[in-house]
Parts: structure tokens; sequence; C-alpha cells
């Protein structure tokens, strides 16, 4: 599911280049509300939860804000949906998306991240001696072709990997089952419960996040041309959805996962319910930064960090105005 959705995300800052900019943002009628439609990365599930509690308790609609989630898939091109105007706000998954649009000259901008850690985990059989990620130099390693222009840049600049070790990964955990040797990636809230669930596998799981991967996740995205017509609709929005994600985490959770169930028929509770633990233990939301400084919360070191990290190893020219692909004026105090 997730792995599907990294390789959708590939593609979709390279497509947005041919994209029209993004259309003026219109003033809505005096007493009505602002029109945002919001589309996600991926089909309606846990890692979204903060935005559909915020849109299933009025969070978006006591500010003024007439919220429509645009549920995301295989053939949803966010950067596009945002570089054409299509709608007014759009996930971003890493960091990368957002600094792709930047290198294309895309005048859209990260105005928060809700998950401070990015989920995304290498995954190791249980019995091969591997107690760390350092451990997997040299082993095989399923990955999909999104992932080995994002994060495996990283691994490669922390951990001295070579491109040797890269096994396609198709979305299919067969051949990480049949080879103890093999490693594969994941998300912490997705893949280790399903093989622990459908294979009897209690794998080793690395999340990244924790061991100084720097990337954002589930990042708030808007077109430069609503955050000049309309600041106060994005102040809203993120505030917003950061009081959602405090309460899908840390109240009832019960009416998001009721809209996502609707939006997704396919998730199952059981799903919904273990990702939401995974997100609280690892801290994936409110962890890091965000523990002082508020749900939702970026800063210039972080992006500073990344951007040097991709940029030393050719992801992007060293003279790319990487703050081009931000602004920290929305970020917003913790959740209450």
């Amino acid at each position: 599911m997730h792995a599907l959705r990294t390789l959708a995300l590939a593609a979709l800052a390279v497509l947005a280049v041919a994209c029209s900019p993004a259309k003026k943002a219109e003033a809505p009628a005096a007493g009505q509300p602002t029109v945002i439609k919001f589309a996600t990365d991926w089909r309606a599930q846990a890692e979204h939860g903060g935005f559909y509690e915020a849109l299933a308790n009025g969070e978006y609609a006591k500010r003024g804000l007439d919220v429509q989630i645009v549920q995301g898939g295989p053939g949803v091109n966010v950067p596009q949906l945002l570089a054409s105007g299509a709608v007014q706000a759009g996930m971003g998954s890493n960091s990368f998306i957002a600094l792709n649009m930047a290198q294309e000259g895309v005048p859209v901008k990260a105005v928060a991240a809700m998950m401070q850690k990015d989920p995304q985990v290498l995954i190791a059989h249980p019995d091969q001696g591997i107690e760390s990620i350092s451990d997997l130099k040299g082993h095989p390693i399923l990955l999909s072709d999104a992932s080995v222009t994002a994060f495996w840049v990283w691994l490669k600049s922390k951990y001295g990997f070579s491109d040797d070790q890269i096994r396609k990964y198709t979305f299919n955990s067969a051949p990480f089952l049949a080879d103890k040797r093999v490693a594969q990636q994941g998300y912490v809230t997705s893949e280790p419960y399903t093989l622990e669930k459908e294979a009897k596998l209690k794998a080793k799981v690395f999340l990244l996040a924790d061991n100084g991967y720097p990337s954002y996740a589930t990042m708030i995205m808007v077109p430069q041309s609503l955050i000049d017509s309309n600041p106060a609709a994005v102040k809203a929005f993120v505030e917003a959805s950061a009081q959602g994600w405090h309460d899908y985490l840390y109240g009832d959770p019960k009416p998001a996962d009721a809209l996502i169930r609707k939006d997704n028929p396919e998730m199952a509770q059981d799903v919904l319910d273990q990702a939401r633990e995974k997100m609280k233990s690892y801290g994936i939301v409110d962890g890091g930064e965000a523990k002082t400084t508020g749900i939702g919360t970026m800063s210039d070191a972080r992006w500073a960090e990344f951007f040097k990290i991709a940029s030393d190893q050719g992801v992007y020219p060293k003279t790319l105005d990487y703050k081009k692909a931000y602004t920290l004026q929305f970020v917003t105090p913790a959740a209450k």
C-alpha cells in the first residue's frame, strides 16, 4: 500500500513542471466559508487520520473553512493538482517532493509538517545477526524506483551502502520471505504488522528517522498564490489540521476512522488501530521538535540539513535556493 504510494510520488514533481502556474486564489463571498480542496497522497488511511478528524469534528468549519478531502491513489498526481490550481492544498509525502517543485520553479510551498518523522523503515529477518542499519551493508535490499532517488541517497551517504545492493521491489514481500539475507523497505505503520499477521514473522524493523534521516513527512503544501491572497485561510487550515492530529492520536478517533473507511472501504479497523498506536509509540507526529514547538512545526536548520545531504549526493545543485520549497510563517503552537 505505502510502497505503491511512494512509487506514484516519484514522478509527481517532474510532471508538475509541465503544468501551468497555480491559478490566483479567489476570495470567497462575504460570509461564505473558504473552500479548500485538499489532495492526499494515497487512499484514506490512518496516516491521514488527523485531517479526517479535523473534518469530522468541525475544526475546519469553525475556522471558516469548507474543506473537501480529495482521496489520493495511483492515478492522483498531487503536485500537478497544486500547480494547475485544481486544489488549494495537497499532501507532500517527504521533503524531496517540496524541493523537486522548487527546483522546477513551481510556486508551491510546504507550510507545515504533520509528521516530524518519515515513517519509512528497513525490514530484516530476525535471525541474521542484523541489529542495526549498518549491519545491512552488503545485504540485498528490495527498493522501489522512487526510494532509490529518495531515502537511498541518505543511506549511501551515512552508511556507505552501494547501488549493487539494490533489488527491484515489486510491492510484494514474497522475495523477502524467500531469502533471509534480503531486507526490504516499508512503513513502520504498515508492512511490519502485515508481515506478522499474514506470515507470522516478527521482523527486525529500523525506523530511518530514529537513525538520523531528516526528511519531514505528510506536509501541507499550498500554492504561493493562496499564501499571498488568503494567508488567514492557510493559517486556519494548518491550525485545524494540527488540532485534528492531536485529537486523532489522543482523543476519540472513531469520527475520523468512519470517514476513512467511507472513502476507502477496503481499510480494516485493525490496521487503523495498530497504525495509530505505532504513530504514538514512535513519536511520528509529535516527536522531535514538535515536543516543544507543536504539531506541524518545521525549522530552517532541519531543511538545511536535508538539502545538504541531497545536494552533496548530487540530487540537487548546491546553488538551488532550497528555501523556496517552504515557509515557516504558518507553523503553529502545540494543539491543546
